[in-house]
């Protein structure tokens, strides 16, 4: 039996969010994301492509390109809300379904041909979102994840694409080798550079010579050129890490504004363990100067999820890699190498007091929220919270940089 892949993907689904919230930005050009010039492009509207913008541009060469466009800072809380209601519709109505992002969605409906027909069931499955939650939506359907998410940017604005079984090649052939995924903008200058432009000449050339080029990437290129994908529908993905970082607006040398948004994080993410019940044995600080060096150190520490073991060692880490000489543009942590479990008590070291210290105050931020107890050197570093569990199976929310 051939498989039956189907990919949704909200249009515009930050765009499309404030324009349903305020209905007087609908037509408008609409830039999302960081309202600063070192603020990076979420999303834009379809009103501001012709200017040449896309996702993940600088916000400050978006609005040189169209200075009439508005620029709305994103919000995570409210994004994450209706992607969640979306979620619901789509977890109730299909049997397996993969959210690759927040605002994208892979659905597996083999067999469904038998009883109902899968393009009917996806065209009603898309006309109950709209209906439900007045977000466009947009889907493919094919054999596999690859060629069905391509259809989906075909079908593109808010419509619809089946690709029969046997037409993939013929589908993929004329189109652009940007729109392979994995295709980014150094592969695609390498393939320019080899007068490759179509996705057809790729399908007339031997695996071998993509191999000699990329790589084991050429490989899978060919094999996504080639509409052939095995990739399966993954319900459930568990996180290996779990990381935070902060881009100033201005570069800066305080140590103890960087010392406090360090032990800001790590509480946070300490926190996060904690509620998802894992602790970590590997430590991470990066740091990005103002000429955008950026250089990382890491530890091997015992398993653990407890702040007063993970703040010294970081702040450990942060005077090993800093340097005072340079302004520091960016600063973020990771915890990696993560497992299930709960912290075990330090004979020696551990009070009582200290562990229901913590269990009252995770009981409050369970309740309240994260940003609701925090330390009193934490108290000027702004944002540094999450609107969700990240280790409730559903991929992390990429937004542009929030800034400090």
């Amino acid at each position: 039996m051939n498989k039956t892949i189907l990919h949704l993907d909200l249009d515009t689904f930050f765009v499309s969010v404030e324009r349903l919230l305020n209905k007087e930005l609908r037509n408008k050009p609409l830039l999302v994301g960081g309202i600063t010039d070192r603020g990076v492009v979420a999303a834009c509207s379809y009103e501001t492509r012709g200017y040449g913008i896309h996702s993940g541009m600088p916000m400050k060469m978006a609005k040189e390109l169209c200075p009439e466009a508005k620029v709305i800072k994103g919000n995570a809380g409210t994004y994450s809300k209706h992607s969640d209601v979306v979620t619901e519709i789509i977890k109730e109505s299909v049997p397996i379904f993969e959210k690759s992002s927040i605002d994208e969605f892979y659905a597996d409906l083999s067999g469904m041909d038998r009883f109902f027909g899968s393009y009917k069931y996806a065209t009603e499955l898309r006309q109950r979102i709209i209906r439900e939650t007045g977000l466009p939506i947009s889907f493919g359907l094919s054999i596999n994840k690859v060629v069905s998410k391509v259809a989906t940017d075909e079908a593109k604005p808010n419509n619809q694409l089946k690709i029969d079984f046997g037409l993939e090649k013929p589908f993929l052939a004329p189109l652009s080798v940007k729109k392979i995924p994995m295709v980014g903008d150094k592969t695609y200058q390498t393939l320019r550079n080899l007068g490759i432009r179509q996705i057809e000449t790729i399908q007339k050339m031997p695996v071998e010579i993509m191999q000699r080029v990329l790589g084991a990437n050429g490989t899978v290129i060919w094999k996504r050129a080639n509409g052939m994908d095995n990739t399966p529908v993954v319900p459930f993905c568990d996180r290996k890490s779990i990381s935070t970082e902060r881009t100033f607006d201005r570069d800066t040398i305080d140590v103890l504004r960087l010392k406090g948004i360090l032990m800001a994080m790590t509480e946070n993410l300490a926190y996060q363990l904690r509620r998802g019940n894992k602790l970590t044995a590997c430590i991470t600080v990066k740091i990005r100067y103002s000429d955008f060096n950026t250089y990382s150190k890491q530890m091997r520490i015992p398993y653990t999820s407890a702040d007063h073991i993970l703040i010294p060692k970081i702040l450990e880490l942060f005077r090993m890699l800093y340097s005072k000489r340079m302004l520091v543009r960016l600063i973020g942590i990771r915890f990696s190498h993560l497992v299930s479990g709960n912290y075990q008590i330090n004979l020696f070291e551990d009070t009582e007091e200290a562990l229901n210290l913590y269990q009252a105050m995770d009981h409050v931020r369970n309740r309240f929220g994260d940003r609701c107890v925090f330390r009193a050197s934490a108290m000027g570093a702004k944002t540094i919270g999450r609107m969700h569990n990240p280790f409730n199976g559903q991929p992390p929310i990429v937004l542009a940089h929030r800034k400090q």
